[in-house]
């Protein structure tokens, strides 16, 4: 049965992600397939989408291999995020389903009551989940996809600090849900402006000394998409 291109993609952007293949280094499409345990063909597809969405990299006489961000790449995520979140929020309030506020209401209840409690790994899945969820309620496939798209680099380039104060971090999501439930679009665009500004100054680059402050010459292969 042959694997389907997008599940090696996410495979490889997982490990990417999660620093077993480092920035820099070389992706062989035969490595990649005997990690997989597939062929070279749904590697190589899924090699162009990573290439697309920055997480690879073609170098003259190298290939494939991983992306090595600037500290300036890496701030224009956060800044990128900062503007299309609350835009994802105003989106939410016109266009949510009640599937979508149920959701979003168990989790902040959730959230709160694990912020209570101060237990913070399941307070960083479920704030995931919280955007991932809110995002999806905007109804728009494109602003979904390059909110998850900043997710996994942001995720990829840096490590989030718990915030001071989980519990008042889990008000703002409730407060956010509340206006997206009234269709308030205004004020969930301002609330999530100001929460999202807030977490991203929880954010740390990773490994500072792998990223990198000037570009590598490279040989960037024609578009794809």
């Amino acid at each position: 049965m042959r694997i389907p291109a997008h599940s090696v993609c996410t495979a490889i952007r997982d490990d990417i992600v999660s620093g077993v293949f480092e920035r820099g280094s070389r992706l062989t499409e035969e490595q990649l397939a005997r990690r997989y345990g597939v062929s070279r063909v749904p590697v190589r597809e899924a090699l162009r989408t990573l290439e697309s969405e920055g997480f690879v990299t073609t170098r003259r006489h190298a290939g494939a291999c991983v992306a090595e961000p600037t500290e300036q790449e890496a701030a224009d995520l956060l800044e990128i995020r900062m503007l299309l979140e609350p835009m994802g929020a105003a989106r939410a309030a016109q266009r949510r389903t009640e599937a979508h506020l149920k959701v979003l209401r168990g989790l902040v209840r959730l959230g709160q009551e694990r912020a209570r409690r101060g237990q913070g790994e399941d307070l960083r899945s479920l704030g995931g989940w919280f955007h991932e969820t809110l995002a999806q309620a905007s109804g728009s496939p494109g602003l979904i996809a390059l909110l998850t798209q900043l997710r996994h680099k942001i995720a990829w380039m840096y490590a989030v600090e718990q915030p001071a104060k989980p519990v008042e971090s889990w008000i703002e999501h409730g407060a956010i849900v509340d206006a997206v439930a009234r269709g308030d679009a205004e004020r969930a665009r301002a609330l999530t402006a100001v929460h999202t500004e807030r977490a991203a100054a929880a954010h740390r680059l990773r490994r500072l000394e792998r990223v990198r402050t000037s570009q590598h010459a490279v040989n960037i292969a024609s578009a794809r998409h």
